[in-house]
């Protein structure tokens, strides 16, 4: 007596919906990575503060950071001092916030010419600065 056997398929992915999953995961990655801020290559230690608050930052803020080798870069890009406050002065009159970031190793007389090309700018007022908050408190 012989049965009647039915065909086996062969399995197979659909690959259909995997199309759609990858095209959702792909477009998920594009519009998150769009966002993400350039970092600057310099590693900068703040020093730390006890007395120092955390303010409301601004959203169209500068960052003029000074490096431990002394190197000065505002907004990511590295700036000679003697064009530091032509620079500076070109944010000012665009109305963008500055704040200052200078490591703990900085050298003083490069601070000294920071504030100086700050003054020539016509920085006035106070300038925040980044510090990091004193540990165990």
């Amino acid at each position: 007596m012989k049965f009647y056997q039915r065909k086996r398929r062969m399995p197979a992915v659909i690959i259909v919906s995997l199309i759609d999953i990858f095209a959702i995961l792909l477009i998920f990655v594009i519009v998150t990575s769009t966002f993400k801020r350039q970092i600057p290559a310099v590693m900068i230690k703040l020093p730390e503060s006890s007395t120092a608050k955390p303010g409301t930052q601004a959203p169209n803020l500068a960052e003029l950071a000074i490096s431990p080798q002394g190197i000065v870069i505002l907004e990511g890009v590295e700036v000679k001092l003697e064009q530091l406050s032509g620079e500076i002065r070109k944010l000012t009159e665009a109305h963008r916030a500055l704040a200052l970031k200078a490591d703990t190793q900085a050298p003083f007389g490069v601070v000294v010419k920071v504030l100086d090309a700050l003054k020539e700018a016509g920085v006035t007022g106070n300038l925040p600065a980044f510090t990091q908050t004193v540990k165990g408190k």
